[in-house]
């Protein structure tokens, strides 16, 4: 498996994560309180989607410049 096919499924891992960690903080909202860090709980799998969205994002217009070839 290459670099790309693995941030392709690190990416979908971590968004099912991420969707768990909003569900949780939904849940907690509910509650009378709600400790702090679970306010905290989504962000870090949301930063690493963030990096590894971008990357594949610009992952076809690298390729296709390091072709020659342009997309117009």
């Amino acid at each position: 498996m290459n670099w790309n096919q693995w941030v392709r499924q690190i990416h979908r891992w971590l968004s099912i994560v991420f969707t768990a960690a909003v569900i949780v903080n939904i849940v907690a909202m509910g509650q009378e309180k709600t400790p702090v860090w679970v306010g905290f709980l989504a962000l870090f799998p949301l930063v690493i989607l963030l990096f590894s969205g971008l990357y594949l994002f610009v992952l076809p217009y690298a390729t296709n410049r390091r072709r020659g070839r342009h997309t117009d």
